[in-house]
């Protein structure tokens, strides 16, 4: 059995336990991290949210839950995942062979229980190499907003398109064989007479 704690709401915190096995195949589930929970407290549901999940060092073993209650009316803060769509396609990895990469897998965003969304879609089918996308891109739902402040200074990217290891070798072989072409002249040390 798990510990279980739920706070928040103006309500005492309440004590439960719930069974480990179920508990672990549900919190494999992403949509889990990102959603409102019902649960039944004497008799009557109440949403509430994910807070935290306490791991064991070395096992793979739940040790603790903390769950957070909502109120419909109160925004909440809460780190969704983004899914980014169109990766196989983007002209920088089809056509030019190079490495998708996902700098950044989830945000936290602020917004009332019944806007959260379970992910944030993040669209790049048209990344070229060396392009990325950045979190300005991020089209957010209707009463949903980024709680990581950014300027334009340090709009940070989120995903990007690199060239891959094979690619920046040929490059360097293609730069390598044209400097061989120049005949470069090499200038030999001026000779140091000792004073001896």
């Amino acid at each position: 059995m798990v510990p279980v704690v739920i706070y928040g709401a103006d309500k005492k915190n309440a004590h439960y336990v719930t069974e480990h096995d179920s508990l672990v195949h549900i919190l494999e589930v992403e949509a889990f991290h990102s959603a409102i929970i019902d649960v039944k407290e004497s008799g009557k549901k109440q949403g509430a949210i994910l807070r935290e999940v306490q791991m064991h060092p070395y096992k793979s073993q739940v040790m603790h839950v903390d769950l957070q209650r909502v109120k419909a009316t109160e925004t909440i803060s809460l780190r969704v995942p983004l899914h980014f769509i169109g990766d196989d396609i983007a002209p920088g990895v089809k056509t030019t062979g190079g490495i998708f990469s996902r700098l950044i897998v989830d945000v936290e965003i602020q917004c009332l229980p019944k806007n959260l969304p379970e992910f944030l879609e993040v669209d790049v089918s048209e990344l070229e190499l060396n392009q990325a996308v950045h979190i300005s891109d991020i089209v957010l739902p209707e009463g949903v907003e980024l709680t990581t402040a950014y300027h334009d200074s340090d709009d940070y990217a989120i995903a990007s398109v690199t060239p891959s290891k094979i690619s920046a070798d040929f490059d360097q072989e293609e730069a390598e064989a044209e400097a061989e072409e120049l005949e470069l002249a090499t200038v030999a040390p001026p000779e140091v007479e000792s004073s001896d």
